[in-house]
């Protein structure tokens, strides 16, 4: 169970505070729910959206921020982690959205490289980049690179200039 004050990820958000543990009435006067009540942490002046996830929810994918260990790890990994495999061209954005719900930073890495490496065969073809490619990879890039902001306490031009020696590396 997390604490009030600790940051969290969340899919739809991004990196969050958690304001306040309290328990949602159920229509019809049923026992209520615990859930977290929390704030994107560019809003945490309070003057933001309120969310509200319950505790005990498979839906609803949180979890504790990465320490600036970790995030240096996963930058230094970015090379050897893998692209994502599709098979089945119909069930591209249904993978897509899988990777973005799954809240895990080395699938975000996996689906960026993936659609980096799609963007650019498109282009060689003359084709543009589809909608879905544009939005998930928009997407995945703001959950992945405002965390790693977060935990590195750098802005979100100095990641991608880390991201990509990373990549320029391989």
């Amino acid at each position: 169970m997390y604490e009030i004050g600790d940051y969290v990820v969340s899919a739809n958000e991004g990196v969050c505070q958690v304001k306040e543990v309290v328990e949602m009435r159920m229509p019809g006067g049923r026992e209520g729910k615990k859930c977290y009540a929390i704030e994107p942490a560019q809003s945490v002046t309070g003057r933001g959206t309120r969310l509200y996830i319950p505790v005990e929810s498979d839906q609803h994918q949180v979890r504790p921020v990465m320490t600036k260990k970790e995030a240096n790890a996963l930058i230094k990994r970015i090379g050897k982690i893998e692209e994502t495999t599709i098979e089945v061209e119909k069930q591209r954005e249904q993978i897509y959205k899988e990777a973005i719900f799954s809240c895990d930073p080395e699938r975000l890495v996996s689906i960026l490289k993936t659609l980096h490496r799609r963007s650019e065969q498109r282009a060689a073809e003359g084709k543009k980049n589809t909608t879905v490619d544009e939005r998930y990879y928009r997407l995945a890039e703001k959950n992945l690179h405002s965390e790693l902001a977060f935990a590195l306490q750098k802005d979100m031009d100095k990641i991608r200039e880390m991201i990509m020696k990373q990549v320029e590396d391989i």
